[in-house]
């Protein structure tokens, strides 16, 4: 079972990093659309399936795989895991703040710049650069 449990979660991780990724550069591209306009009310739907229909499902099934994972391989104690915790707790906080900009988007609240979002989209590519090494090197 832990196999098809390690299947499941890196399904998972690769659906939530797609979503992830993709999420903020359709910021990048709302922020030229008009307010009100179809292109904007259209960039709404998208940001908002993407979030509700893949990205938060796959964060959630991530998350239990991952952690049932920790559990029955007795990972807990181990130093590297540590580490991939912290940083998939920075990749959940952004994951927040990505949901909190669907949101202001919806209302047509958006204080950003495309700049802005062009940077952000960096910030998950970095932390599932840095879990990947902690998973498959294990430095400590």
């Amino acid at each position: 079972m832990y196999e098809w449990i390690k299947a499941l979660h890196v399904v998972a991780v690769i659906a939530w990093m797609a979503g992830m990724l993709y999420l903020p550069r359709l910021f990048v591209y709302h922020c030229d659309a008009e307010i009100g306009s179809v292109q904007s009310e259209t960039f709404k739907v998208m940001e908002y399936r993407l979030l509700k229909a893949i990205i938060n499902p796959a964060m959630a099934v991530t998350w239990l795989a991952g952690l049932y994972l920790a559990w029955t391989g007795h990972w807990f104690s181990a130093g590297w895991l540590h580490g991939k915790l912290l940083l998939v707790i920075a990749m959940t906080g952004m994951h927040g703040f990505l949901a909190r900009c669907v949101k202001d988007f919806a209302s047509d609240r958006n204080p950003r710049t495309k700049k802005f979002f062009r940077f952000i989209n960096e910030v998950p590519t970095v932390l599932m650069i840095g879990i990947v090494i902690l998973v498959v090197v294990k430095p400590f």
